[in-house]
């Protein structure tokens, strides 16, 4: 679309949910419209108070390109959090532009050469982290970010860094709003009022972001689970509705993965229109191989599966769909916030060479050994699931030298990802590039601060966007109004975890006036899939195809040896190792497919 005055051309995927409040103020100061649409809003904006202003007016959801054709740039900007994808590069002196990788290998003149660094983490963590993509000189553009391109820079290219803070490059994106910015002022300025005001602010800021959500000229429903979050945006979206607000779930027959029971009873509370389907694994496991096709580079965050599933159940229903995206990494719910924190307050009372000593000793036994030593000694012992597998991950976490190094160990799926690329070396991410941490003393509020800047857009908005897209469904995230964010970073850490194992103190408080605790208290579950068991079993000649190790030295990407034995292993049931495995399957499926 072009602007009034002809100088701006946009192209653009999102939503401003604001647009209206925007269009009357622009329309006070003389503009004038021919639609209705946000886009047109949008570009009077810049006409009228110049592109970063106008940015960070916008409350939403976005990536656009947008063309001057006075100064004769494209600027390319991404939303403060990274809900929707933008990818650019170079395919020689052709700067390329687009919402999916798809977009930029059809042009003709684009090289496909896979990036080995950027494999190499992925294999780390199950996805790509920003700003590298699986191809060499493909980017992701960073959220928060804005990058100007002109005959200049495209001149310039090899000056260029896709690092926002990359301190020696010729030209990089720049950053128009800064996570560690509001994290680290939120820390030096914390929230001074009582529980009861904090209460009453966070209430009033996350009815706002979900009623600016529900704006939509098309059906409107929301992915419920029963958990906090989709619970409270559920409860917020009834509570501003004259009609039952449709609601969707996706059950499980296996006790250990299935929600559903429990969203039905926070459905019926609330009183939803409420619709769950119960998947069979061979409906689960006939997703699988859409997946590549879907994520467009190697994506290994196995909840892909149900989150397809629901997304496809809701989109026969309606068009936008609300999730309670977010509330975990700004609220503490993952469970390493809690006992990661726990556990280095013991190590951190042992010496090293103690630590390294224990950690000698518990990998001296298999974790079939251990398996063993504790059916015969249970009695005397705690409970505990796989205790074979949890000592030696325990291991690995003892032999390390401060607690950043165990975050990276707890959400590390290979340790050593060269062990297996060949040619792979890992390059500086935003997870392990510690000199451009915010700087917080917390070791807490840095876990939760990594995984707002790379965990939560790369791997869970990525699942999210890439899934309900597929489908031709809207996802909204009203968690991760840039407003409540920058208000969770001003909380003490003492209003979201209150006591030892429970996170979300707050946002359960906001909860409880509407739905019982007692619907909603219970032991946080992933939406997961029985990964292990299908790969042992239903998975197992397509995996196998996959690891083949004559098929592995051929294509040449990755060492056969270590996968090998721990898809024998795996096989074998001595020990789980489902998470790395659907790292390789996972490349292996995309790169099949290429």
């Amino acid at each position: 679309m072009a602007s009034g005055s002809g100088r701006y051309v946009i192209s653009y995927n999102g939503e401003i949910y604001n647009f209206t409040e925007l269009r009357s103020e622009l329309e006070a100061a003389g503009a004038k419209f021919r639609g209705h649409s946000d886009t047109e809003v949008m570009l009077a904006a810049f006409e009228e108070w110049g592109l970063e202003r106008a940015v960070r007016r916008f409350v939403g959801m976005f990536a656009f390109a947008l063309w001057d054709r006075e100064r004769r740039t494209l600027t390319l900007v991404r939303d403060r959090v990274g809900i929707k994808p933008l990818y650019f590069g170079w395919a020689g002196k052709t700067f390329l532009f687009g919402s999916e990788l798809k977009a930029l290998r059809a042009y003709k003149g684009f090289h496909a050469e896979i990036d080995r660094g950027a494999l190499a983490s992925f294999m780390r963590v199950g996805y790509v982290p920003a700003p590298l993509s699986i191809y060499k000189h493909v980017y992701k553009l960073s959220a928060g970010c804005v990058l100007t391109v002109g005959d200049r820079e495209l001149e310039a290219a090899e000056g260029f860094s896709p690092d926002p803070d990359a301190r020696h490059a010729t030209w990089r994106p720049v950053r128009y709003w800064s996570a560690k910015e509001y994290a680290e002022a939120g820390c030096a300025f914390p929230f001074k009022g009582s529980e009861t005001e904090a209460v009453e602010q966070l209430d009033g800021l996350l009815r706002n972001a979900v009623g600016l959500r529900m704006i939509a000229d098309v059906p409107l429903g929301a992915f419920l689970s029963g958990g906090i979050d989709s619970s409270l945006v559920v409860a917020l979206m009834q509570a501003q509705s004259s009609r039952p607000i449709r609601t969707f779930t996706v059950g499980f027959h296996e006790a250990e993965y299935n929600e559903a029971i429990y969203a039905r009873k926070v459905a019926e509370h609330i009183g939803t229109d409420h619709t769950e389907l119960y998947v069979s694994p061979e409906q689960a496991r006939a997703v699988i191989p859409r997946l590549s096709a879907m994520y467009d580079e190697p994506f290994a965050d196995s909840s892909q599966i149900p989150t397809f599933l629901v997304s496809e159940l809701a989109r026969r229903h309606v068009t936008v769909a609300l999730s309670g995206d977010g509330g975990d990494e700004l609220f503490a719910g993952y469970n390493r916030y809690f006992w990661g924190r726990r556990l280095w307050r013991y190590l951190d009372l042992l010496p090293p060479s103690i630590r390294r000593g224990l950690a000698g000793g518990i990998t001296s036994l298999s974790p079939a050994t251990w398996a063993d030593f504790f059916e015969r000694f249970g009695r005397f012992l705690p409970v505990v699931t796989k205790p074979g597998d949890k000592l030696h991950k325990l291991a690995a976490l003892l032999a390390l030298p401060d607690p950043d190094s165990m975050y990276l160990g707890m959400i590390s799926l290979w340790k050593d990802p060269a062990e297996i690329v060949v040619q792979g070396v890992e390059p500086l991410t935003p997870v392990t590039d510690r000199a451009n941490w915010a700087t917080l003393q917390d070791f807490t509020m840095r876990m939760m601060y990594l995984d707002l800047i790379t965990y939560l857009p790369d791997d869970i908005l990525t699942k999210v966007d890439r899934a309900s897209m597929a489908v031709g469904l809207e996802a909204r995230v009203p968690l991760l109004d840039h407003r409540v964010v920058e208000f969770a970073w001003r909380l003490p850490l003492s209003f979201k975890i209150r006591q030892e194992g429970e996170g979300k103190w707050l946002l359960r408080r906001v909860l409880d006036r509407y739905v019982p605790r007692q619907l909603i208290e219970r032991p946080k579950m992933g939406f997961g899939v029985p990964l292990g068991s299908w790969l042992r079993g239903p998975l197992r000649e397509w995996a196998e195809e996959l690891l083949d190790e004559q098929r592995l030295h051929r294509e040449g990407y990755l060492h056969p040896a270590a996968i090998r034995r721990k898809w024998a292993e795996h096989l074998s049931g001595k020990r789980n190792w489902h998470y790395p495995l659907w790292n390789v399957l996972m490349f292996q499926a995309w790169l099949e497919r290429e």
